[in-house]
């Protein structure tokens, strides 16, 4: 019986020949379409210098999120980054594990905690000189708005002594959204197949020393909202109702 979820073995996805036919895949399908799809704007690639190894953490409106976000990298990075897939969603079918790992060079997470196994590999991950893509929010936005994250990020980033690089991606949601994204800003409009997209790299964070891990991720969360007032000129990005401000 095949492995699924935590236990899908995603090794294979780093060796030779899947890289080998990772970087064909995307060098010659997946970043031309994206660009033919989306007039794709890149900001804030210099905040990327220094080798890493780094912890992307972006906003999640769209199943295109990934794609976007991985064509906006130098390729270099491209082919040296993990992304961390919501276990639940992608690894519980053998064909669409295979192809999330083939495809993203994914590791399945337990989204809904912090969960030992994954974590460890993440780390181990790290440690070998990877660069991590998380979505802390745990899955796409349900109104548009940046969702509370959850310690995963914080946590890796303490363990592994990783840079964060707090990442905003613009309007992802209203490229083709009834197919890719959940909020009803997005869904109940008209599928746009093509749309001006922007991803914006943040300067990299680190943990202050005597800084503990739940204040770093707030620190995370909001420099990421930072972004996204900034980019998308809305300065209630990333507000809710219970924030003081």
């Amino acid at each position: 019986m095949a492995r699924l979820g935590l236990d899908f073995p995603t090794k294979w996805g780093r060796g030779y020949v899947a890289k080998f036919v990772r970087n064909l895949y995307w060098t010659y399908l997946i970043t031309r379409l994206i660009r033919r799809m989306s007039t794709l704007e890149v900001a804030g690639l210099e905040h990327l210098d220094g080798g890493g190894p780094f912890i992307l953490v972006a906003n999640h409106t769209s199943h295109l999120d990934t794609p976007l976000l991985l064509t906006a990298l130098p390729a270099p990075m491209r082919r040296r980054t993990i992304v961390a897939a919501a276990m639940d969603n992608f690894f519980m079918s053998t064909l669409k594990a295979f192809r999330t790992v083939l495809v993203f060079n994914a590791i399945p997470i337990d989204r809904h905690k912090i969960n030992r196994r994954s974590s460890q590999l993440a780390l181990e991950l790290l440690e070998d000189k990877w660069n991590l893509l998380l979505y802390p929010e745990g899955g796409r936005s349900p109104d548009g708005n940046l969702q509370e994250f959850k310690g995963g990020a914080a946590y890796l980033a303490e363990r592994s002594k990783a840079a964060v690089i707090p990442t905003y991606i613009n309007e992802a949601g209203f490229l083709r959204g009834p197919k890719y994204a959940k909020a009803a800003l997005y869904t109940q409009g008209r599928s746009q197949r093509r749309h001006h997209v922007i991803v914006t790299f943040g300067p990299a964070l680190r943990i202050d020393s005597g800084e503990n891990i739940r204040r770093f991720g707030v620190r995370i969360e909001e420099s990421v909202a930072e972004l996204g007032r900034y980019v998308s000129g809305n300065p209630e990005y990333g507000q809710r109702p219970s924030d003081d401000y």
